[in-house]
Formats: C-alpha cells, structure tokens, sequence
C-alpha cells in the first residue's frame, strides 16, 4: 500500500442523514435543493470535482480516485492538489498514482499548498495547458453548454488587479451561457478555517454577471450553500450557489459552526461532487468513498 498509516473511515448510511460511527462527525442535510428527478431530454455534461486531493499519509484519494474511474466526464481539481507542499515529487508520488489516470480530462485550480513551491511551479509543470497560461493559475473554457472558469485565490483578488479585471472582461465576453467558477479558497464556509474576505472582489464580480455555481475546496469537508450576495445575503433570484468540496483524499478536519446559508453538511468522509450541467439547469450529487452512494443530490435552474 502507498498509505503507511490509513486514517479511520467512517461509514456513511445510505440515507446521508447520519453517521454512523465512533467520534464526532457532523452530516446536516436540507434547504432548498429539490430532489433530483426527471429532466427535460437534451444534451448534457458531466462534471467530477474535489479539491485537497493527493497525500501519502492518507488512503483518501486512492478512493476517490476509484470513483472517478467508474463515471465518465471532465474532472476538475479545486486546488491543494498534492500533499504538503506541491512538490514534483508530491505529484509523481501522491496525485500520479491515483486521480492522475485521469489527467487527460481534467482542468486544475491551484491551492495555497501548491504555491508551498515557489510561484506553484510544480502544480504548472505537472498540469501544462490543463491549468491555463503559465504562471498565471486563471483561465475559461467552455463544457456543452457551460462556461467555465477557474480562478486563482492565492494570486491578488482586489478589485482592479489583473486577475479581477480579467474575470470582468472574460464574463462579458461570454453573456447569456450558464456559469461555473472554481476558487480554492471559499468566500463562505463552516469549517476551521471559516469565510475568506478577500475573495470578495471575485464573487461580486461573478454575481454581476449572473454566475450559477461556485465550487471551492481549502476546508476539508463537504458543505451547499443557497444562493449567496457577495456578502452572505440570501438571493434566491440572483445569489450563488456554492459547493465546499475539499473531500478529495486529505486529512478530515471538522465544522466549526454553522456558517449562514449552510444548507447540507458533512465531515469525516472523502467524496466527489458530481454535476450534471444542462443547457438550463444543472443536478448535483455528493458521492462518498465510504458508501459509493450519492448524498445530497438535487437540482436548480441555471439562469
């Protein structure tokens, strides 16, 4: 085995109500997602994502890494790819052995660890054109009939620097399509390291827009939000929805409080966030390691 020292996993019931186990893990399911059911017929594309991926100290991504070799789609990798310090030899050891058999369909994110090595040269080397111009960790692409855009949160984010100035222009040049944005470090979360302010400028800038969706890693836990302001506000017109998804293999680490517009919570388990994007709506699933069964699943028009 590459994992010396696996971590305790704790079974989740295939309700996702509970868990079942010793210690204290958390699972909170509800809000306004409905229950995913039928869909109008049309085309649609399929999305896997998590963030805090690959380390040699837990058995994590080796599990999630096998989820993704039984659904097909793009993979998106929300940032601390490679465990600690994004190293070249963290990804050929760690990230290559698992989620790297599925490098070729996936686009990448950079996370504060990755930038451990200086300027995040690892992450760039080892992703190429998957993680956009070199250096620079932001970039679009477009999936069916989605736009997608993966930011930088360790890279400046004030309103007017180049990587906000950026996302204003690339958001208008794409007007009318469904959007997706990734950022490592989530503007809300209920997990240790809680809210990021400073990614404040990038949200209002996706919420100008009329952004749908955006998905974040950095805390080590599984988290839905209803639609969010900028500021935390309920908007269920114009808000954002956004996903914590830092359950792709790293260390657990435990909620903190309950952050407001928290609709669905769950810790202690690695999973994968599947999407489904259609031209005008989208579906999500949450499905763990530890029971293969999807949680949290439910649906939203795309505007």
């Amino acid at each position: 085995m590459r994992h010396a020292n696996p971590l305790h996993r704790r079974r989740v019931t295939a309700l996702g109500i509970a868990l079942a186990a010793a210690g204290c893990g958390q699972a909170y399911f509800g809000g306004e997602g409905t229950v995913a059911g039928p869909v109008a017929p049309g085309d649609s594309v399929v999305v896997l994502a998590a963030g805090d991926i690959a380390s040699c100290e837990t058995p994590g991504d080796e599990h999630t890494a096998a989820i993704l070799d039984t659904i097909p789609g793009a993979v998106l990798a929300l940032g601390d790819n490679a465990y600690v310090d994004g190293s070249g030899a963290e990804y050929r050891a760690c990230y290559t052995p698992t989620w790297g058999r599925h490098l070729e369909r996936t686009r990448a994110a950079p996370g504060n660890h990755d930038y451990h090595t200086r300027g995040a040269a690892a992450f760039f080397a080892y992703f190429g054109e998957r993680a956009g111009p070199p250096g620079r960790g932001y970039f679009s692409f477009e999936l069916g009939a989605w736009h997608v855009v993966m930011l930088n949160t360790s890279a400046p984010m004030a309103a007017g620097s180049a990587q906000e100035q950026w996302l204003r222009g690339d958001l208008a040049a794409h007007p009318g399509r469904c959007t997706l944005a990734v950022l490592h470090h989530p503007r809300f979360s209920s997990g240790v390291h809680g809210d990021n302010a400073p990614v404040a400028p990038l949200w209002r800038a996706l919420y100008d827009a009329g952004a749908d969706l955006v998905l974040s890693g950095h805390d080590h836990v599984y988290e839905r939000f209803l639609r969010l302001t900028p500021d935390g506000r309920p908007d269920p017109g114009r808000g954002i929805r956004s996903f914590v998804v830092g359950t792709g293999g790293a260390r657990h680490t435990p909620f903190r409080r309950r952050a407001r517009g928290s609709e669905a919570r769950l810790d202690g388990t690695w999973g994968v966030l599947k999407l489904t994007l259609r031209a005008d709506r989208y579906e999500w699933a949450f499905v763990t390691a530890a029971s293969g069964r999807a949680l949290d699943h439910g649906e939203d028009p795309c505007r």
